[in-house]
């Protein structure tokens, strides 16, 4: 069920459907919440799904100014509107960055974490010169050029030559995200700091999803962290880039359910 969050400073849209322990699955760049469909419909049976549309993406409005912190009061409005005292909270890439801000600024909440391909780390300047060059591309161009060079390189080989059409359904995603919307995460994103001491504070345990051939967050560089919170889960998904949840969809909603199960 969708529902619309009416808040001073937020306006968005969610869904929220099943009953049970709530999990929160936050999406990435350049994504909305459908990212998550097919994890949402499995995990629905067994417990309360929910999955915001990020501001500026899907049915959620962009707000200015944006940034991972206020991304994460975002999800946080969210928490107190449907009543939740602790939840787990996953997010994809960008939407790990958000859920690590969220464990950040209210870890009262925060029953278990999940970077699904997402880092604590901050941008290296080569990576933040890489999105500045990004920005300029699309201010100048537009999104879609955009989007179709970039989406591919977030599946792996293998899945760009035995399922193209995954390749397609996101580039089209990506392509219903307005251009100011994509620039503002990205300017985010490059703004955002090092949070591997939220890593080493947290309280509840935190899940690392990894794939073995994801360009866009490298294995090598998330391996270091997993030893920073006292409680860890580790998986790392073979011939597999930075789209696991689509890539690998099965194995991550078992991979996922048994984390929540793990949390409670």
């Amino acid at each position: 069920m969708w529902k619309e969050l009416n808040h001073a400073k937020f306006s968005g849209a969610y869904q929220v459907t099943g009953k049970g322990t709530p999990v929160m699955l936050l999406h990435g760049f350049p994504e909305n919440s459908e990212v998550w469909a097919q994890q949402q419909s499995n995990l629905q049976a067994n417990y309360c799904v929910i999955t915001p549309d990020l501001p500026g993406s899907g049915r959620s409005p962009l707000t200015q100014p944006l940034s991972i912190e206020s991304m994460a009061d975002f999800v946080h409005a969210i928490v107190l509107a449907e009543g939740i005292d602790r939840l787990t909270v996953i997010g994809h890439s960008m939407g790990g960055y958000v859920a690590l801000a969220f464990a950040e600024k209210y870890p009262q909440h925060l029953q278990g974490l999940g970077l699904f391909h997402s880092t604590a780390a901050a941008d290296t300047e080569e990576k933040k010169e890489a999105r500045r060059k990004s920005i300029k591309l699309m201010e100048q161009y537009g999104s879609e050029a955009f989007v179709r060079q970039a989406v591919p390189g977030m599946f792996s080989p293998h899945t760009k030559s035995t399922q193209p059409a995954l390749v397609e359904a996101l580039v089209q995603m990506g392509m219903l995200c307005k251009v100011e919307a994509l620039i503002a995460y990205y300017e985010a994103m490059i703004q955002r700091p090092d949070r591997k001491t939220v890593l080493q504070q947290i309280q509840a345990p935190v899940l690392f999803i990894m794939g073995k051939d994801d360009t866009a967050v490298p294995m090598d560089s998330v391996l270091p962290q997993v030893t920073l919170p006292p409680k860890s889960s580790i998986h790392i998904f073979e011939h597999t880039g930075h789209m696991g949840m689509w890539e690998v969809a099965q194995e991550s909603t078992l991979v996922l359910q048994q984390f929540i199960e793990f949390c409670k």
